[in-house]
């Protein structure tokens, strides 16, 4: 579907007249531009009319309402660290994309966690990781989880310097080396024997992935941050989370994609998925109608190789979707010959900042996050 749609189309999907329209937009609740093809007319934004008819759908009824809050499209916790407006993500206000021209993931921690001083990953494991990893990385977070002291009662400094050394041993589980006074990425891009152009690369999305609102993974984390669970049983709830195959794992999928076009071709590949009706994985966002911009500056930074370049190109022209951040990652992997669970890594990693961020951020809510079944089992026998 497109991204604009005519005054018709917006009637049609709202059902409302166009005064109602008008309305919407004067409000701000609906943006307009000029038809390219007709001055006399406008086109409305496609993202705010699905916004508008989800929350039509959603009515008044306290049943809606709360099923919706854990499985529609807008989750109601009031947060300050990140939001999307107009197909960009925010940190604070600021736009990822400026931010991740030039900062380092240690700049949009000091900026998430609201810091009152630089904040540095520098803390230097004792532990020797065989085999870097997620096995390695949950293993680490899951013993300190089992001695670790409630979040609850304590100070926000005290806090950020816990997260400082979580997010520091998450990188030397999953491979980064440890080099006295460099940032993550380049810690990285040693440990993976890349230049300092990929290392730059690395830099770029550790910082694109830092944060994205309220995803699973941040409301697993906020769940038991509003328990009092420590820090690392904190970031432990939302990597588990985000391990999954449709959460920060979907570069595994895309993974898995590549190595049938780069074993078949993509013609064959992208013919069999499409005739079948099969989904692409990697390919539009439903947060980015326009395409993921995340994916759109890593993908400027670099050029995949041949195959997959073409398979994107193919898919892009066949579907209409873009790819997002998944597909970046994936592509990034295969071009530089990373290890096998380096895009795993590098989201887990980056992403930590933002756990974390929601776990601090929760505790200044003194009320532990308790949704209620709705029974739909067999009658009750009193």
């Amino acid at each position: 579907m497109s991204s604009w749609l005519s005054m018709d189309e917006v009637c049609r999907h709202l059902s409302v007249r166009p005064q109602t329209i008008y309305a919407y937009v004067s409000r701000g609740k609906l943006e307009a531009m000029q038809d390219p093809l007709d001055s006399r007319k406008s086109l409305y934004r496609f993202e705010d009319v699905n916004g508008l008819v989800k929350r039509k759908q959603a009515g008044r009824k306290h049943e809606t309402l709360a099923a919706n809050t854990l499985f529609g499209a807008e989750p109601s916790i009031p947060t300050e660290l990140s939001t999307f407006h107009r197909g960009h993500l925010y940190y604070r206000g600021q736009n990822a994309i400026d931010l991740s021209r030039s900062g380092t993931l240690e700049d949009i921690a000091t900026l998430l966690w609201d810091a009152s001083s630089p904040v540095s990953f520098q803390f230097h494991g004792s532990q020797a990781h065989a085999k870097p990893g997620r096995a390695s990385a949950f293993t680490v977070l899951a013993d300190m989880a089992a001695a670790g002291h409630s979040t609850h009662g304590r100070q926000k400094s005290v806090l950020h310097e816990e997260a400082q050394k979580l997010v520091a041993l998450l990188g030397e589980a999953f491979g980064a080396k440890y080099v006295e006074g460099a940032p993550l990425h380049m810690r990285f891009a040693k440990a993976w024997r890349q230049p300092l152009h990929v290392a730059n690369l690395l830099r770029t999305a550790m910082v694109l992935l830092a944060d994205h609102e309220l995803t699973s993974s941040a409301f697993a984390s906020r769940i038991a941050a509003s328990t009092g669970a420590s820090l690392p049983a904190c970031l432990l709830a939302g990597l588990t989370t985000l391990s999954g195959p449709f959460h920060g794992d979907a570069s595994g999928r895309v993974s898995a994609l590549f190595s049938e076009v780069l074993r078949l071709g993509e013609d064959h590949v992208v013919d069999r998925y499409l005739s079948s009706a099969l989904p692409l994985a990697g390919f539009g966002h439903h947060i980015y109608p326009d395409g993921d911009p995340r994916a759109a500056v890593l993908l400027q930074m670099f050029e995949p190789t041949q195959e997959i370049s073409r398979f994107i190109d193919r898919v892009t022209k066949l579907t209409g979707k873009q790819p997002n951040i998944d597909i970046a990652l994936a592509a990034m992997v295969v071009k530089y010959k990373l290890p096998f669970d380096a895009a795993f890594g590098l989201f887990a990693t980056s992403r930590s900042v933002g756990l974390t961020a929601h776990c601090i951020e929760q505790l200044n809510v003194s009320q532990v996050i308790r949704p209620r079944g709705r029974y739909t089992g067999k009658m009750l026998i009193f």
